[in-house]
């Protein structure tokens, strides 16, 4: 029998290391955004634009997190595992964003972009 889980819990890797991954995630898998162009009339045909791909979410400020090895990623390989079993793997991945650490919850927001697409295994 299938597995009836599609959400919960994650695990994230960077660089083959375990980070200590918080709350939601979200990715983008780089495919194209489409959309369509409407006339005062009717549609008029659509249009296509690129997006970047990414993974996004929010790292626990521990004692073992190094900050400044985490903002100033660069090359790096990521991988985020799904509940549902679904891996979603990046390549020469470099953080982008701002380090705004909250202290009330020792939250360090995390997120990685790329120019290729995102794999989904």
């Amino acid at each position: 029998m299938a597995s009836k889980f599609v959400a919960g819990i994650i695990q994230l890797q960077v660089n083959s290391q375990t980070k200590d991954a918080k709350g939601e995630f979200t990715f983008n898998l780089g495919y194209p955004k489409r959309k369509t162009i409407v006339g005062n009339d009717k549609p008029h045909g659509a249009a296509t634009e690129a997006t970047i791909p990414f993974i996004e979410g929010k790292l626990t400020f521990s004692d073992t997190l190094d900050v400044v090895d985490v903002v100033t990623l660069r090359d790096a390989d990521a991988v985020l595992t799904l509940e549902n079993g679904k891996v979603i793997s990046g390549k020469d991945m470099y953080y982008t964003g701002d380090a705004d650490i909250t202290t009330n919850e020792g939250e360090v927001p995390f997120r990685l972009e790329c120019s290729e697409k995102l794999e989904v295994l």
